[in-house]
């Protein structure tokens, strides 16, 4: 892909706004002048790596042109080969950089993400499993610097969770976690097996962008609330008041409950939180359905039907299917080290949605 038409379209632009921003005028209008504001760090970032990208590229064609004149053993010709095999991984990486800036980006990436775990096929082992994979996730939360906050558990009698939902808030936690969505299968040897055989276990993972009130309307004669005593861990203050909160949304038969706080106003406004996030995953499935023929993934839209990842513990691999990416460290990703799928995932889609650009 020649990415220098693109370099030069978006340096220009730049320059379009950086002189928009410095007419004292342009913050007549707030809003607009927040708009250019966002579009000019964008953009500045973007120019700042095509720059780069394109330096690489004229320093390695310098470095290959130096290889051509020089004897191979010559002391200058392995100095320009080894530059030469830094300056192609510098290249790969710097192409990629400027290949995600040309997408136009996504405006639920930056927003905060709730995260629902299910325990599927496999009883008591896919509640511990559900309680490891939300583990995982929050460990690489905390890494990353973002905030938790568990909104509602169940419990199973082994001390897994048969369901876990949990908000995560961060700069662009959505656009890391999205790819998650779907049955995740676990394959190892449960506590309670005593022949020492291998089990395979299922969980279902929703990532939802959080929805804010905009972007979902909710009428209140579309609304069931009740509120009961809850139940399970959180002290004195939880279990002995009625301040869970059940949400039912007559038109879509949704259910959302939340009673992890003290206070029922607290739980109840999570709770329409995360009804009107599932609402909003909702819609975007749905459009996103029309233009299913275009994508072969699905990636992130909800669609929960197929397996996407196995965690093998005796083998201590873990394999994303839907790239064919299989890694040995199951250890450290359960730990919470997720870039190296994350990574991957990311790529992968950037390359999907500049297929579909270009055709």
């Amino acid at each position: 892909m020649d990415l220098r038409p693109h370099i030069e379209k978006f340096t220009r632009r730049f320059a379009e706004v950086e002189a928009a921003l410095s007419d004292p005028k342009a913050f007549d209008n707030p809003q607009r002048a927040q708009e250019l504001s966002k579009e000019y760090a964008r953009l500045k970032e973007f120019v700042a790596q095509g720059q780069f990208y394109l330096k690489t590229v004229a320093d390695l064609a310098d470095s290959r042109a130096l290889l051509q004149t020089e004897p191979p053993n010559s002391e200058l010709g392995q100095m320009a080969k080894d530059e030469i095999a830094r300056l192609e991984v510098e290249e790969k990486r710097a192409a990629q950089a400027v290949q995600r800036g040309i997408l136009p980006p996504d405006p639920a990436d930056s927003r905060n993400t709730i995260i629902e775990i299910r325990a599927g096929a496999g009883g008591q082992e896919s509640a511990l499993f559900a309680a490891d994979l939300y583990r995982m996730y929050t460990r690489y939360a905390e890494a990353q610097g973002w905030d938790c906050e568990n909104l509602d558990s169940s419990p199973s009698d082994l001390g897994g969770d048969k369901e876990v939902i949990f908000q995560i808030a961060g700069a662009a936690v959505y656009k890391r976690f999205k790819y998650d969505s779907g049955v995740h299968r676990v394959q190892r040897v449960p506590a309670t097996e005593a022949q020492g055989r291998v089990h395979t276990s299922t969980c279902t993972v929703a990532v939802l962008a959080e929805a804010e009130e905009v972007d979902v309307e909710l009428k209140p004669e579309d609304l069931d609330i009740s509120v009961c005593r809850a139940s399970g861990p959180g002290g004195q203050g939880v279990n002995t008041t009625d301040s869970a909160v059940q949400v039912t949304h007559k038109p879509t038969g949704l259910i959302v409950r939340c009673a992890d706080q003290r206070s029922q106003q607290k739980n109840k406004a999570r709770a329409l939180t995360v009804l009107r996030s599932r609402l909003l995953e909702r819609k975007v499935a749905e459009e996103t359905a029309k233009y299913a023929a275009q994508r072969k993934a699905q990636v992130g839209t909800g669609e929960r039907n197929e397996r996407i990842r196995t965690y093998n513990f005796p083998q201590n691999r873990v394999t994303d299917h839907r790239i064919e990416l299989t890694l040995y460290n199951l250890s450290a990703v359960m730990e919470g080290e997720l870039d190296p799928l994350v990574e991957p995932l990311m790529a992968n889609d950037v390359e999907d949605k500049l297929a579909a650009l270009t055709a």
